[in-house]
């Protein structure tokens, strides 16, 4: 029998450990009966399924073999010369420390952490795909980490991987970036009993992940809940036409009532406002008849306004011609250039008015056409 420079040979006769051979030619071990060789790899790890207590008694063998105890409820990471080659489920196992340094990260399965001994660089390797879980948890997300259902933290953006086993492993994200709540067609009864639908929007960031999503049930219907009762609160004291005019006002009262309510859900809320008011449909007939009514009137009083503006004037101007009679000349030169333009001629008798003959020529023209 040959044993080559890289290998080890263990001689058992009838099962028990007799003694360790080391590299070269033994032509008398296989020929003596009941002896049988065990040639082992040094660059390998091999079970140990007899002979333990023995091997443990050989101090020669002992100098050169060292013992690997893998506990039932781990694996192990088998490194040669710093990379990973293989991975060990429970049980003894031997390995000869002469050709390559052999080296060993046992990972305790039953507490899913990963030792941060362990170079995060090696948890990628295809070969602990079935030793290993991932979770990914993006940038704009945080990450609530559970163990059985216990929770454990908050983890930042990254990769993270954790050891498969008896302990089940829950990563829940929450997302940190701006969010919005809507609420469309709300129908709610004013103080004059008028029911209108309002569409709100509110726009706010979760700045607590403990409290939003281990504190409630879920903070989305939380804020919608609160937004209704809010908007009810509110409405329910105005009256239609007081509704329609405080719009803003609605808007910094609802804001500040959401931010101390998204206080206790681990929220903030930026802004908030009234997107539409919605009236019933026979109430925009009337509203329509009301503003054209509106208009009319305003249309009528502008139209008094003038026409006593007008009279006023006229008024103004009698009695300026009558306390001034150079006046009251020019405003009869002014009325014959008028008439000028439109008659051929016109003829005067010495002696009377203008005004009187003027009259008088209307008058008799008047009496030529009947």
């Amino acid at each position: 029998m040959h044993i080559k420079e890289h290998e080890r040979g263990l001689v058992f006769q009838k099962g028990n450990y007799i003694r360790r051979v080391g590299p070269g030619s033994h032509p008398l071990l296989g020929w003596t009966p009941g002896v049988d060789v065990t040639i082992l790899d040094t660059y390998k790890l091999f079970k140990i399924s007899r002979g333990l207590n023995a091997f443990r008694a050989d101090a020669r063998l002992m100098e050169e073999m060292r013992l690997l105890d893998v506990p039932d409820n781990g694996i192990a990471l088998h490194f040669t010369d710093g990379h990973l080659v293989d991975i060990f489920g429970p049980g003894i196992y031997g390995y000869w420390n002469v050709a390559v340094e052999h080296t060993f990260h046992i990972a305790n399965l039953g507490s899913p952490r990963i030792d941060p001994t362990v170079d995060p660089k090696i948890l990628s390797n295809p070969a602990l795909r079935d030793y290993l879980q991932r979770f990914q948890v993006d940038a704009h997300q945080k990450g609530l980490l559970f163990f059985d259902g216990i929770y454990q933290g908050v983890v930042n953006p990254g990769a993270y991987y954790f050891w498969k086993g008896s302990v089940q492993v829950t990563l829940t994200t929450v997302d940190m970036r701006q969010l919005q709540v809507d609420m469309t067609g709300q129908e709610i009864l004013t103080s004059d009993r008028v029911s209108v639908r309002i569409n709100f929007v509110g726009q706010y960031r979760i700045t607590d992940p403990e409290k939003a999503a281990l504190q409630t049930k879920s903070y989305e219907e939380q804020l919608y809940v609160s937004l209704q009762l809010i908007l009810r609160e509110y409405v329910g004291t105005l009256t239609l036409d007081d509704l329609l005019l405080k719009k803003e006002e609605i808007n910094e009262f609802v804001l500040s009532r959401l931010k101390a309510k998204g206080a206790s859900l681990g929220v903030e809320f930026s802004q908030a406002g009234v997107k539409d008011i919605i009236l019933p449909g026979d109430f925009k007939e009337i509203m329509n008849l009301v503003l054209i009514a509106e208009r009319k009137a305003q249309a009528n009083l502008v139209t008094r306004r003038e026409e006593i503006a007008s009279t006023r004037s006229l008024l103004n101007t009698a009695r300026l011609m009558d306390e001034n009679p150079t006046l009251y000349r020019l405003k009869e030169l002014e009325f014959v250039e008028r008439m000028a333009e439109k008659v051929g001629s016109v003829s005067l008798s010495p002696g009377t008015g203008l005004l009187e003959q003027l009259n008088g020529l209307i008058a008799a023209r008047k009496a030529d056409s009947k």
